[in-house]
């Protein structure tokens, strides 16, 4: 098997080479160094029209990462709410769970996110009409609109340091023994960063309506709204049936002990059922985190700036670099899942249960 994998990679390879030398073009990534001439509407790092290929690939990375992030944060609490539901002893919780459950998991992710965008999203006021929401926020059919923390001069050092400073919690916590004196003091060093983020806020800019725009503010595009919803409620049904089955999986006399201690339900679940149900849950959990981060590439279908629409659209179009493009995306979503992966299996020999 393995050399017929290398035969048919060696066969593939030649062939391109050769095609490649047919059309006067050689293999390589030079052209990531080139300048571009599209713009990306939404970014979170600084972009202008002309920025070499290479920043335009990591203006793309960020947002599969934060829209993959984002995704699987509330696709977790949303099947952990939705899982704990289809065990309740009510029977219209346990059914209305039952239904979304089977409503979604038979529905395709694509039409899912194609809803949100064009059935729910589309249909929102023009921005003269905005909605006025808490905080002066604005809703309207350009996005969602939200006050946004704005640096000084001193933002340019004083921010980092407090990324500096929020980073060296999990790396405390991780090089140490869970619960430990130092693992447990590192959570004090949010306190300084909160002032040490707070020393680099000069002024809040809250989004305003200026002639028939919004100004100001941080800008939600929709596109990200709906990838987002489509991915964290279709993962969302996945991970409910995997928190059920692993509650399910802990024996019933550790309920019946927890509560002949006197103990609540409501703690029976947090303090005992939960924690032991982690160890089940973890694995197929892992395979879930994949399919987020790997399914974000659908963004393409609504426009979202995300790897494969802008490489494997505008930048392939642009450069017809076809092969190096798509080894560049394969390769970067495939060090993204095994990073993913790497991390939950490392989770997972924390949280198991270890014979002796």
């Amino acid at each position: 098997m393995l050399l017929g994998l290398v035969a048919a990679a060696f066969l593939l390879g030649s062939e391109a080479v050769a095609n490649m030398a047919r059309r006067h073009t050689s293999f390589g990534f030079g052209f990531l160094a080139d300048r571009t001439n599209f713009e990306i509407p939404f970014r979170l790092i600084s972009w202008e029209v002309g920025d070499l290929y290479a920043r335009a690939l990591l203006v793309c990375l960020l947002n599969t990462l934060l829209v993959s992030a984002v995704s699987i944060l509330a696709a977790t609490l949303l099947g952990l709410v939705v899982g704990i539901m289809r065990l309740s002893a009510n029977f219209l919780v346990s059914r209305i769970a039952l239904g979304f459950v089977e409503l979604v998991r038979n529905t395709p992710i694509l039409v899912q996110i194609f809803f949100w965008y064009l059935a729910v999203l589309e249909t929102l006021p023009p921005p003269r009409q905005s909605i006025v929401l808490p905080f002066d926020m604005l809703l309207n059919i350009r996005g969602l609109y939200v006050p946004a923390f704005a640096g000084g001069a001193t933002a340019a050092w004083v921010w980092p340091v407090a990324l500096l400073l929020l980073a060296a919690i999990p790396a405390l916590w991780l090089v140490t023994r869970e619960g430990s004196r130092l693992g447990v003091k590192s959570l004090w060093l949010m306190v300084p960063a909160a002032a040490v983020f707070a020393l680099g806020i000069d002024h809040v800019d809250y989004p305003s309506l200026k002639g028939f725009n919004v100004t100001g503010g941080v800008q939600v595009v929709p596109e990200f709204v709906a990838l987002a919803a489509g991915l964290t409620i279709y993962a969302a049904a996945f991970i409910a049936e995997i928190v059920r089955a692993a509650i399910l999986s802990v024996p019933k006399g550790q309920r019946e002990a927890a509560v002949s201690l006197g103990l609540r339900p409501r703690q029976v679940l947090a303090k005992v059922i939960l924690p032991q149900a982690m160890r089940v849950m973890v694995p197929p959990m892992t395979s879930q985190y994949l399919n987020i981060i790997k399914s974000s590439s659908l963004g393409a279908a609504v426009a979202y700036p995300e790897l494969f629409q802008i490489f494997a659209g505008t930048v392939l179009q642009q450069t017809g670099r076809e092969i190096e493009t798509m080894v560049l995306l394969m390769g970067i979503f495939l060090a993204i899942s095994l990073l993913a992966s790497a991390f939950m299996n490392w989770f997972n020999r924390r949280v198991a249960l270890v014979g002796r």
